[in-house]
């Protein structure tokens, strides 16, 4: 039975793993014919000793800003490798939710991509690690991307 994947999911946060599951995910929408929605999710909520802690509103448009631009720095690759079915979209919420339940409906989802890790080991433990939620709880196919030998730790 062969699978044919089109319409790719991949959440990027900044990540050598991400940026690797990132490209990776255009090599399968090519082979595929299919698109690539690339997603910055933009927590509303950062960890704390205490719980979690709202971010203000300076904090909350320089995130907004910086995921613009990490949005554009995607496109701008798939660009330079003559990929041109690709989407870009920040959001507001969970990750987790974002990636699992939100995008997946909206765009008619069929694969997510995700990197093994994009976070800190203390972050992981904080918040539990995204990939592992999106494997549990995706309503499509995932594949997680272990980080190469040459991408940054």
């Amino acid at each position: 039975m062969e699978q044919t994947y089109q319409t790719v999911l991949v959440g990027v946060d900044g990540s050598s793993q991400a940026q690797e599951a990132f490209e990776k995910a255009i090599e399968v929408a090519r082979r595929n014919n299919g698109r690539v929605i690339v997603a910055k999710v933009i927590e509303q909520q950062v960890p704390s000793t205490m719980g979690f802690a709202p971010l203000g509103e300076t904090v909350l448009a320089q995130e907004e800003t910086d995921a613009n631009e990490l949005i554009q720095e995607c496109k701008d690759y798939a660009e330079s490798v003559s990929f041109e079915d690709i989407e870009g979209v920040v959001v507001y919420g969970s990750t987790k939710m974002v990636l699992t339940r939100e995008l997946p409906e909206k765009y008619g989802v069929d694969l997510i991509m995700v990197g093994q890790s994009g976070l800190n080991a203390v972050e992981r433990f904080i918040t539990g690690s995204v990939a592992s939620y999106v494997i549990r709880e995706a309503p499509c196919d995932v594949l997680v991307i272990t980080p190469s030998d040459d991408s940054e730790t």
